[in-house]
Order: C-alpha cells, then structure tokens, then sequence
C-alpha cells in the first residue's frame, strides 16, 4: 500500500497549511509507516493510505514520488 504522509519538518512548529509538506511511503500499516519515518523527527500530520483513484490523481500531478525508506 501507498501511504500519503502530510508532516511538519520542525517538530516543534504548530501546523501551518502553507508550510505543510508531504511525503508518499510504501508500507502495510500506519505503524509501519510511522516507525520508517520515526528517524527523521517530522512532525506528522496525517497519513492517508491511498486507494486506486487518489494514487490515480497523485500520480497526474507530476509531484508522485514513492520514498525509500
């Protein structure tokens, strides 16, 4: 599964719209997801798994990258 992870870098900084970012993470659970991020100290938001029609939609934007973590 394909997860949308929208985060803060600064994990002291209160989440602000424009500064969200967001990152696309292969994994099977949120747990998972979460322990492959767990080293670089963001300040996590929400993640989303992504069915087929929103990977469809990510994918067209031209910004769809999968991490590797």
């Amino acid at each position: 599964m394909i997860y949308k992870v929208l985060y803060q870098e600064l994990p002291e900084e209160v989440p602000v719209r424009e500064r969200t970012k967001s990152v696309y993470v292969e994994a099977e659970t949120v747990r998972e997801v979460r322990s492959k991020l767990s080293d670089r100290n963001y300040n996590i938001e929400y993640i989303h798994e992504l069915d087929e029609a929103h990977l469809d939609f990510e994918k067209q934007t031209g910004k769809f990258e999968v991490e590797n973590v």
